[in-house]
């Protein structure tokens, strides 16, 4: 075959190549849009369910589409969602901070609209009940420099049966009390586990926590974990890095 032939074949396999990379780029896209996104773990608010350095899943279908759906680098005016539903209490939902939507953050669903929060001596009281709380030893929060704290650890279950596991570090602090509010329609009232270190409802938007969070901003519902690493490791040798991978956390199911 002369040169002058090969000229347009390797033109279409150029082209060929050029359309399947962005029709992998284009899949890709849209399964983080419409299905599951990773997201990383920064901080210690959720622990223990969630904990620094974890890497998670958020599905997206359970609660509809909007804007905020979209992949994270991608910040748009809030929309509100087709397809919506509100999650269930006790789901721990990914949300666009309404401080800042080029932020998302973690955190647990304790009130839906229309419900009366309140806290009593660090326990969480919805519609005049009571969420119970039983003694489960203790454990270790860790904090963002890698320091490690002691903590109560807790099982908290919420009116419908719902039970997940919370830290509590020191005995009082000063959100352990809220007056009762009313959740706003459209609005829901979360938490994080880690009940003495976490900005969430329990702060106003405008000293940096979560105030009542919009459900437009809700990005998906975690469902899992799909990997985990001690990112106390990284003052060490980079060969001992691998002894980080917490194997037991991939691919495990949060509660």
């Amino acid at each position: 075959m002369s040169s002058t032939a090969q000229r347009p074949a390797r033109k279409n396999s150029l082209l060929r190549s050029i359309v399947e990379l962005a029709g992998i780029v284009l899949a890709v896209f849209v399964a983080k849009a419409a299905i599951a996104e990773p997201f990383y773990v920064p901080s210690g608010s959720m622990e223990p369910t969630l904990l620094i350095g974890d890497e998670l899943l958020a599905t997206k279908y359970p609660y509809g589409y909007g804007t905020a759906s979209l992949p994270a680098f991608l910040v748009l005016p809030d929309t509100a969602h087709v397809f919506s539903a509100l999650p269930k209490r006790g789901d721990v939902v990914v949300f666009r901070w309404p401080g800042d939507r080029s932020q998302v953050w973690v955190k647990r669903v304790i009130g839906l609209p229309g419900d009366r929060i309140a806290l009593r001596n660090g326990q969480v009281w919805i519609n005049g009940q009571a969420a119970a709380l039983q003694p489960d030893g203790t454990g270790h929060a860790e904090n963002e420099d890698g320091t490690l704290a002691p903590a109560a650890r807790l099982i908290e279950t919420l009116p419908g049966g719902r039970k997940h596991t919370v830290f509590k570090l020191t005995p009082y602090e000063p959100l352990d009390n809220m007056a009762e509010i009313v959740v706003a329609p459209d609005h829901l009232f979360v938490m994080g586990d880690n009940r003495d270190n976490s900005a969430d409802s329990r702060v106003p938007l405008r000293e940096g926590g979560v105030g009542q969070l919009p459900v437009e901003n809700l990005v998906g519902r975690v469902d899992g974990i799909v990997g985990s690493w001690d990112l106390g490791m990284k003052s060490r040798p980079v060969w001992t890095w691998p002894q980080g991978l917490r194997l037991s956390r991939f691919f495990s199911a949060v509660q």
